[in-house]
């Protein structure tokens, strides 16, 4: 389907965020308040939660940058020098369940500060590798980093928890703007503290990972409380769904779809792209350039993608982001000059959070207040595992097939996302016409 075909069949079945509402969904709806977000104390959790974002993602900025170099001077079989980077998405996945389960049991903010505490603990055994130059050790530091990620992946549905249906995308969007500041200043901060316990480079780097653990403990501890709206607080014994129930809903599946197939779309290419620009010639601070201006395109548009949800809805949003990865492809097979790497990765970026800010809309609009656990949590886990997938394969699939295969890939995952969302358009389109919307 061509792209200008997808964006106008979206918009002809949803103009705006109300008639995204799913039945399930409507009974977290009542009070004004609670729909817009007004609530002070929820601006201000979701403000913490930016900040604890930008702690995350500049520890796993520093990873980005740095582990595959590490790993290579530590590995003494050069080929295992990526696995790592590779443990951290590993790890995030197979921690993901347990995490939401256990925040379940143990509330949101100490299920939190263990995160941050095991990332900042895993920061310090990586360091401890470095100075022993125990590449093993080194892969169970960086492992930390993934089950550090894992926690923090539910920041913002912390955040969108804590409001009404349509002040969600606007706490998601103000919890991922926390990764702006971060996407600019992780890799500076990484080149800025390799040689802080020198004559050991990078050590100092990873001590960097255990500080901002350790201060995203110290904001938590301080200044984070969750927040349950009124009206979800008031029903949260309301019967649960079986899990089989909740996923074929199609608000679930289109939620799902663009989360993890965005996701890893967005990792199988970046992962491949800092080998392949330096396969077509372009130097090793290019490629370092290129992810760095992609980090920024992935989260900058946090800024303004909940405005773009309030006037257009969210399922334009969603159809507008995988135009866009769409187009990281056709300007990554177009040329393998340094403009097209540029706009291949910008456009990827700016479609993943596009996908991501408005999945993950949908996904905290499809559960009751008593399937929170278990929904986010096979959503959260499909995602880690599409991404581990595709960071792992990216490697593999670049030395055999090249860069053109590796971009050609990314169309027919786009493809089922794009239809995973128009069948919510349309079931969309199906209940008004039935007079249940």
């Amino acid at each position: 389907m061509p792209p200008a075909a997808f964006s106008t069949a979206i918009s002809s079945v949803s103009t705006g965020a109300a008639p995204s509402v799913p039945a399930a969904a409507s009974t977290l709806s009542a009070r004004p308040s609670d729909l817009h977000g007004s609530d002070p104390h929820s601006r201000r959790a979701a403000r913490v939660l930016a900040v604890c974002q930008a702690l995350y993602t500049s520890s796993v900025s520093i990873d980005l940058t740095l582990t595959g170099l590490v790993g290579y001077t530590l590995a003494d079989d050069k080929a295992l020098a990526t696995l790592p980077f590779s443990l951290i998405t590993v790890a995030a996945a197979l921690t993901t369940i347990f995490a939401s389960f256990l925040m379940a049991r143990i509330g949101r903010r100490a299920g939190f500060m263990l995160g941050a505490g095991v990332g900042a603990l895993g920061g310090a055994v990586s360091v401890w590798a470095i100075f022993h130059h125990d590449f093993w050790a080194f892969c169970a530091g960086t492992s930390t980093v993934g089950v550090f990620q894992a926690f923090a992946q539910y920041y913002r549905l912390a955040a969108a928890d804590a409001v009404g249906l349509e002040g969600k995308s606007r706490a998601i969007s103000t919890v991922l703007t926390g990764g702006v500041v971060a996407a600019v200043c992780g890799p500076l901060l990484a080149a800025w503290s390799k040689d802080w316990l020198a004559p050991v480079a990078f050590a100092g780097s990873y001590a960097l990972v255990t500080g901002l653990g350790l201060a995203s403990i110290v904001l938590l501890m301080l200044l984070y409380r969750h927040v349950t709206p009124a009206v979800a607080a008031a029903r949260p014994h309301e019967a649960a769904r079986p899990l089989g129930e909740i996923v074929r809903q199609p608000i679930f599946a289109a939620a799902l779809a663009n989360n993890a197939l965005g996701y890893a779309v967005m990792t199988f290419v970046m992962t491949a792209t800092p080998i392949a620009a330096v396969a077509c010639g372009h130097s090793i601070g290019d490629g370092a350039a290129i992810i760095q201006w992609h980090l920024v395109g992935m989260f900058a548009p946090s800024l303004f993608s909940a405005r773009l949800i309030k006037r257009f809805g969210v399922l334009p949003v969603i159809g507008a982001g995988i135009v866009l990865s769409a187009l990281c492809g056709v300007f990554a097979l177009r040329s393998t000059d340094l403009p097209h790497f540029y706009a291949a990765l910008a456009c990827l970026g700016v479609g993943w959070n596009f996908m991501f800010v408005g999945g993950s809309t949908l996904l905290a609009q499809s559960y009751r207040p008593s399937e929170r656990a278990k929904t986010q949590a096979t959503s959260e886990f499909t995602t880690f595992a599409c991404s581990a997938l595709g960071s792992l394969f990216a490697g593999q699939l670049l030395t055999r097939f090249g860069w053109a295969t590796i971009n050609a890939a990314i169309f027919p995952l786009l493809g089922a996302a794009a239809l995973a969302t128009l069948a919510y358009a349309w079931s969309l389109k199906r209940r008004a016409a039935g007079g249940l919307v």
